[in-house]
């Protein structure tokens, strides 16, 4: 029986090596996974992905969202996703890196999103994912913050966030917070 497993072994190098191909590493359930996910994604046109580390590494890109309406109107908000070998099973680990005045965004770029902690279901794709951070910036929750002050103001000066949003975008100071310009 050993032999036989050897002998299919044998075959599967010689039909590799004879279709000019180098034996590929064996893709992940994860990889397979993400890429089914991102090869069906429908993204709103505010927003984009890229992979900084080219094709080959499906496992860490980015996402670009100017979203069209809301306190951040025009804005460009990078975020960076890295997904486990282990996705679905576990949520993709999602940062923004635009440095950014959000109740659900704090200033080291961790993300307040329900679907990236306890509500995360592997059923759930990276679609989902993109589509409630564009939530996040055309309805900001001052309920569930990771930056208290925002939500504060969010809360009990709606007028008062908005300008500091667009100071905030534009590239200036918020409290003792500079924020570099995002329009």
């Amino acid at each position: 029986m050993i032999k036989l497993f050897k002998v299919k072994e044998k075959q599967r190098e010689l039909a590799e090596s004879a279709n000019g191909k180098p034996p590929g590493k064996k893709q992940s359930a994860g990889e397979l996974r993400l890429h089914k996910d991102i090869s069906e994604l429908n993204l709103p046109k505010t927003c984009s992905i890229s992979f900084p580390n080219g094709k080959d590494d499906l496992m860490n890109f980015e996402v670009t969202i100017r979203p069209d309406e809301g306190y951040y109107l025009s804005g460009t908000f990078v975020f960076s996703f890295q997904i486990s070998p282990i996705y679905p099973h576990e949520a993709p680990k999602v940062k923004c890196k635009t440095k950014v005045y959000h109740p659900n965004i704090d200033l080291e770029g961790n993300v307040c999103l329900n679907i990236l902690r306890e509500d995360w279901k592997p059923v759930l794709n990276i679609n989902t994912i993109i589509y409630g951070l564009y939530h996040l910036f055309t309805e900001p929750n001052h309920e569930d913050p990771l930056n208290h002050d925002a939500a504060a103001v969010l809360r009990d000066n709606p007028k008062m966030f908005e300008s500091n949003v667009r100071r905030a975008m534009a590239g200036g100071y918020v409290g003792q917070t500079f924020f570099p310009r995002c329009i």
